[in-house]
């Protein structure tokens, strides 16, 4: 069982719903991001999404991009960001880092070697969103060979005959993408997501958490409450951008964690 298989088995226990907040490894730089990672399980974060900088991050909307372009500015890169999440493991032992990025980092440093510094790292699951199941041989199945959850995304046009092999291989949680579009470009809809959540449900078997367009705590509680939880990420990498201090921006996500799990 890894932690993000534990944490979600202790969740529903206590009839709770996830929060997951993303940030971006190294923005807006490595000592700040840092504090802000430290901060997060405290601030009522249940599953941390850690972002890895990458040139062309297709999936991603301006904020999400600009702040991994920070990061690279800022000398940031595959190894430290593994370094990141190795120093917060040192005083968290038990909250689940998720990686979140695209492939080519990975691939340029060779999956065995990934695999083998992710879990000395204490990393926990991989969204590596430019893999599709057809290419689960290449890291998705030596990722859980090695002990990973490989977390896949399902979207409004995952129809009925996608669906099956999109979750296939797919453990720890299913990511509802709750938009067509990129990260931070528009607002997701409860009514909407509802029936897609308990779809994909019935064909994984595993939680479901909704991300994409996710900004305020009312709308985490009111997507929470048709999920198993709820991911923020633009809205707080947002934050770092104005130049927010630590411990404002740390008040912002607890906001948006009280609004999860008030769901």
């Amino acid at each position: 069982m890894t932690r993000i298989d534990a944490k979600f088995a202790d969740l529903k226990a206590q009839g709770k719903k996830a929060f997951v907040s993303y940030i971006m490894a190294g923005d807006p730089d490595y000592d700040t991001a840092l504090d802000v990672m430290r901060g997060l399980p405290e601030a009522g974060v249940d599953v941390i999404e850690l972002g890895l900088p990458f040139t062309d991050p297709m999936a991603d909307g301006p904020t999400i991009q600009l702040a991994g372009q920070r990061a690279l500015d800022g000398g940031m890169t595959l190894k430290k960001t593994l370094q990141m999440a190795a120093t917060f493991r040192e005083g968290d032992d038990t909250t689940p880092i998720v990686l979140m990025g695209y492939y080519n980092p990975i691939y340029s440093m060779g999956v065995e070697t990934f695999l083998v510094a992710a879990k000395k790292a204490g990393i926990d699951g991989l969204i590596i969103v430019d893999l599709p199941p057809e290419e689960d041989s290449e890291l998705c199945l030596p990722a859980q060979a090695a002990g990973l959850n490989f977390i896949r995304l399902a979207t409004p046009t995952t129809d009925d005959k996608r669906l099956p092999r999109v979750v296939q291989n797919t453990s720890g949680f299913v990511y509802y993408v709750s938009i067509t579009g990129i990260t931070g470009s528009a607002e997701a809809d409860a009514g909407d997501v509802a029936p897609e959540v308990a779809r994909i449900q019935k064909a994984s078997g595993l939680p479901v958490i909704v991300g994409f367009g996710v900004n305020t705590p009312e709308k985490s509680k009111a997507i929470a409450e048709v999920a198993d939880g709820v991911v923020v990420g633009s809205a707080i990498v947002s934050r770092i951008a104005k130049g927010d201090s630590v411990a404002d921006v740390l008040a912002f996500v607890k906001t948006l964690s009280d609004g999860a799990h008030a769901a």
